[in-house]
């Protein structure tokens, strides 16, 4: 399995806009944080995790190929305002976007003209499969397991496929959740910051996860600025455990 990571970001994207703080103004590359998302592509499939809005300059130097299924998590700007910009690759046929029943409501209200019975010319070909926390589907022949946390008060989803996870905007998850977790090889997980958050894992509740889970690697997402510059952090961290970056490439 290869994963690209599209998008190692929070919703503001890093630099951020108008701050001059070291991070946002970093000469390192790996410090610049589009907003979250992956390509997963496994025995000649290819998954989307998430499409924000950063989602057309996130393609635009990979191949042009067929995108079999888009994953959402949530339906959050940062992680859906892409979707009209899967438009390309509908001329390679009709994109399948998958989301629990909350999320694809929230979608059709919020793009109605993308999932009308009768579209006009030019919109994204898109259809929306509703699906369901603890019960596996498959898009082709690879089976996805969506997995339930909570976004603070807001129930999201993550997802497993095979020996990976991709969990995203969690704070907590239930304690009936981790039976899904079991064996995993490689978690990708949010860590937004330092300093304690709401709705979202802080660096340190993201370790205590990653130790609980037990992958053999761990690679943290959805940072904002405030999480520190990435040679920094990533020298402090377990040998296991990474800040991703965009544009890395992780095979399991």
């Amino acid at each position: 399995m290869k994963i690209t990571i599209l998008g190692s970001g929070t919703s503001t994207g890093v630099p951020e806009v108008g701050c001059r703080c070291a991070v946002c103004t970093s000469a390192d590359p790996r410090d610049r944080r589009l907003r979250t998302s992956a390509l997963v592509e496994t025995g000649g499939t290819r998954i989307l995790l998430d499409c924000g809005p950063d989602f057309r300059a996130q393609v635009m130097n990979l191949p042009f190929e067929r995108i079999d299924g888009v994953l959402i998590t949530h339906e959050h700007y940062d992680h859906v305002g892409g979707i009209d910009d899967l438009r390309p690759f509908c001329r390679l046929g009709e994109v399948q976007l998958y989301a629990e029943e909350y999320t694809g409501e929230r979608l059709m209200r919020r793009m109605p003209y993308c999932f009308v019975e009768h579209k006009y010319p030019g919109v994204p070909q898109v259809k929306l499969h509703e699906i369901h926390p603890d019960r596996p589907f498959c898009i082709n022949d690879v089976e996805v397991l969506p997995v339930r946390v909570m976004h603070g008060p807001l129930p999201i989803l993550g997802y497993r496929i095979g020996n990976m996870a991709y969990i995203t905007d969690m704070k907590t998850v239930p304690e009936e959740e981790y039976v899904h977790l079991a064996g995993v090889d490689c978690l990708i997980v949010n860590a937004l910051r330092y300093q304690p958050h709401w709705t979202h894992q802080s660096v340190d509740e993201a370790l205590a996860f990653a130790a609980r889970v037990g992958a053999k690697e761990t690679y943290f997402i959805h940072m904002s600025h405030h999480v520190g510059l990435h040679a920094e952090v990533e020298r402090a961290l377990p040998p296991h455990v990474h800040l991703a970056y965009d544009g890395l490439v992780i095979m399991c």
